[in-house]
């Protein structure tokens, strides 16, 4: 269902939140929130405990939360890329490095093109332009079952030229009654990026450190913004967890395509000491220059890739 309703005759129509029209999905215990805006995941609660964090009605998304990602995840070194050896300036989204950020969409509002009580469907386009001339369709399709939420992300090309893309998505997860800094990650990753001090990738290299991960690391015990690879896969999928000391767990699941994993722990998201979010990428930042885990897609295919999270609250 959607949130927003048109007023009745000569009543004002109630106050679309800052980050557009809300679409909300249940299924048993759980309900999850989906905003128009970037198709952000806004909440998924099960059962009354929170297992991502949100935002307030007159807010955008904090540090991206929740949003998804096309067509790149993460960042272009300088907005800078090489099409055919035409060098492609994109817009400036981050200044703080001088990079491109988080795709073309992240300020877009999504349509709904179809809905049901525990699912719905939003799209998007991205119009050829300076830096990415280039004509998409980005889906989003949100399905909650009583288990766990699905999400299937599916981009079609629209151009009459191939065109090079890759996905991603920006979810912080919690368990809202610990503390994050009290719960402990695992990610199944025997590699990770280093990057330069605009975070722009420039080796892969071994995990060690806190950047270890594959035993579960307390999150009140690191701090980074890491990209992870030499993921392995769990039952055919990729399966990151955060748990809490009581056993309980969430799980953000993906499948093969998304064979990159990045995670952000932030000191700095409103009301809570330090947030994580886990983030499946199809490629690492700046794939337009480097070619890692770049997809060209033909002109009218389309592609494709699922990911999802699992309570494991029992």
């Amino acid at each position: 269902m959607t949130s927003e309703t048109p007023g009745a005759a000569g009543t004002p129509a109630p106050r679309r939140p800052a980050s557009g029209i809300n679409h909300t999905l249940q299924a048993g215990a759980a309900t999850v929130v989906v905003a128009s805006l970037a198709a952000a995941l806004r909440s998924y609660e099960y059962d009354g405990v929170g297992l991502t964090e949100t935002w307030g009605d007159g807010d955008i998304p904090a540090g991206g939360a929740g949003m998804l990602l096309a067509p790149w995840p993460n960042r272009v070194a300088g907005g800078r890329w090489l099409l055919h050896g035409k060098e492609q300036q994109l817009d400036i989204t981050e200044p703080s490095t001088g990079n491109a950020s988080h795709g073309l969409l992240r300020n877009t509002g999504y349509r709904a093109i179809e809905q049901a009580g525990d699912r719905v469907v939003l799209e998007a386009e991205v119009f050829p332009q300076h830096g990415y001339p280039f004509h998409l369709l980005h889906r989003a399709r949100y399905h909650l079952t009583e288990q766990q939420l699905t999400v299937t992300q599916e981009v079609v090309n629209a151009s009459t030229e191939p065109a090079p893309f890759a996905l991603g998505a920006h979810p912080y997860l919690k368990i809202s009654d610990v503390p994050t800094e009290d719960l402990t990650l695992t990610v199944l990753a025997d590699a990770m990026f280093e990057t330069d001090d605009r975070s722009i990738p420039t080796d892969r290299v071994a995990v060690s450190g806190q950047h270890d991960l594959r035993r579960g690391r307390r999150i009140g015990d690191i701090r980074f913004d890491t990209a992870f690879t030499g993921l392995h896969e769990v039952g055919g999928r990729y399966e990151h967890v955060l748990s809490a000391p009581d056993g309980r767990r969430v799980t953000l699941w993906a499948d093969s395509s998304f064979s990159y994993a990045h995670v952000y722990v932030n000191t700095n998201y409103p009301g809570v000491q330090k947030a994580v979010a886990i983030e499946p990428m199809t490629a690492p930042a700046n794939a337009l220059n480097s070619g890692e885990g770049l997809r060209w897609l033909e002109p009218g295919a389309s592609f494709s890739a699922e990911w999802g999270i699992l309570p494991g609250l029992g």
